[in-house]
Parts: C-alpha cells; structure tokens; sequence
C-alpha cells in the first residue's frame, strides 16, 4: 500500500512538472473570492453611509480596506508567477494582452454610454430644463481655469511616461525612473487640482441632469486616473526592483495603453463637457 501511494504521489508530480502546453494553469486561488466579498463589502459600506445609518461609518472604510489588501496580495501573486516562476511564457503574454485589450475596449464603451447621456440631455433640452442647455439656474464652471490646467498637465503626463517608455527599452533605468516619477506627481496634481474644482463648485450632483452628467463623466475619469497611477505606481515599484528590464516590462506597457486612454478620453471631456457644455 505504501509504495503504491508513493507511485501515485511520484505520477501526480511528474504530471505537474512536464505539461505538454505552454499555458499557465493557476492554483486554486483565495483572491477571487475575497475580491467579490470585499466589493460587497464597499457597495453595502457606500449605500449604507450615502442613506445616514451608522453601519455605514464602519462598513465603507472596511470594504475599502480589504479591496486594496486584495488588490496588493493579489497582485503579489502575478508578479511573483511573472519574475520568478517564470509562467508568463509567450502563450500566457498573448493571452494577457488580448484581455488587457479587451478591458480597455470595455472601458471605452462604459464612457461612451456616458457621452451618450450627456448629449441626449444636452442637444435637446426638455421644457424642464428650461429648453436651454446649460439648465436654467445652473452656473457652469469656466473651462479656461483650472479644466484647461488639468488638460496640460494630464497631457504633460503623457508625454513624460513615452519617454519613461523610450527610456526603459534603450537600457536607460535611471531616466525610465525620473520620468515615471514625474507623470506620477501630474497624476496626483491632476487629482488635487479635481477636488479642488469639486469642493468650489457652484451646483452639485443634485442639480438637475446637468450636475448628475458633469459628476459622474468626471467624476468616473478621476476614478480612472486614480487607478492608473495606482498603477503606474506599481510599475515604478517593480523597476526600482529590477524585475522590469528593456526585454521585459510588459505590464510597464499595459499601464502606458490605460494611461493614453485615460488621456485621449479627458480630451473629449474637456471638448464636450466643460467647454461646448456650457456654450449651447
């Protein structure tokens, strides 16, 4: 019995250590499910403190917290299987980019229903608006002030992570790592800069169907920026560790798409929203 376990056990090895393909087939994880209970978490926490119950207080903070203790385990874990396991082989990367691709295709969609509700609202105002765009009694923001500064510095931003780019794929870490530090700190200004403009505000999302598309367009794109320099962040961690070289820094460039995307779809925010938006 006992060398007919030790046979199984030795089978069951090989099997794992001498598969016939070349993708990555990840061990039971904890993370999935933990993500989901944390989202739950957070929404619960989020509706809890928006309606006034106490529970809120403690729910909201809660979610959050296990969202990013998940999202740093988790994310732990792809590193550790894509620096030192070595099971991104160039099957498991050709898969990974068509997901990336996929997910800023879905990005992509989720603000164009946005712009679609703005403009329905927009190029045919209703009587109860006042037929007139921007509503009437609504005080719109000037987009020449702190709207065009965050479009320089967003675009700045830009420009500075392609060079930090260029940079890493001729073998130059120093610079790779100025430069990314660099659209990190526009990243925060441009946030900064954001809740500024939030807090001085003359109207609020309760204002009409103008302050609900004005928050939640850019609110959802400073939601957006946040996650794209939480990510960029993360790169800039994995270079100073020396686990992204000029041969490999793949998820550098996945960050580099989110962030260009980030770019391209402020610029329709800032046409649209704060600048054609308040001259209807």
């Amino acid at each position: 019995m006992t060398n007919a376990t030790s046979i199984k056990n030795l089978s069951n090895i090989q099997a794992k250590s001498f598969q016939v393909h070349p993708y990555h087939l990840v061990e039971p994880s904890p993370w999935p499910l933990g993500a989901a209970v944390a989202c739950l978490i957070l929404t619960l926490g989020a509706a809890m403190k928006f309606h006034g119950y106490l529970a809120g207080d403690i729910a909201l903070p809660l979610g959050l917290l296990l969202v990013l203790s998940t999202m740093a385990l988790w994310w732990r874990d792809v590193v550790r299987e894509s620096t030192y396991q070595g099971y991104h082989t160039n099957a498991v990367k050709y898969g990974i980019t068509l997901g990336v691709i996929l997910f800023i295709i879905s990005e992509i969609m989720l603000f164009f229903s946005i712009f679609w509700a703005f403009f329905h609202s927009s190029l045919a105002p209703s009587v109860e608006l006042g037929s007139t765009w921007p509503p009437v009694g609504i005080e719109p923001l000037n987009p020449f002030e702190v709207p065009l500064l965050n479009t320089i510095i967003l675009l700045t931003s830009g420009c500075t992570v392609t060079v930090s780019h260029a940079k890493i794929i001729s073998g130059d870490r120093r610079a790779t790592i100025l430069y990314l530090i660099l659209t990190i700190l526009l990243a925060w200004s441009f946030l900064g800069l954001q809740g500024v403009e939030y807090v001085n505000a003359p109207f609020t999302i309760a204002d009409s169907v103008y302050g609900s598309t004005f928050y939640l367009s850019t609110g959802f794109h400073g939601l957006h920026v946040l996650i794209g320099t939480i990510f960029l962040t993360v790169c800039l961690n994995r270079i100073m560790s020396y686990h992204l070289t000029a041969q490999h820094h793949l998820g550098f460039e996945y960050a580099i798409w989110y962030w260009h995307v980030v770019d391209v779809i402020w610029l329709f925010l800032f046409i649209s929203v704060y600048y054609w938006g308040n001259s209807v």
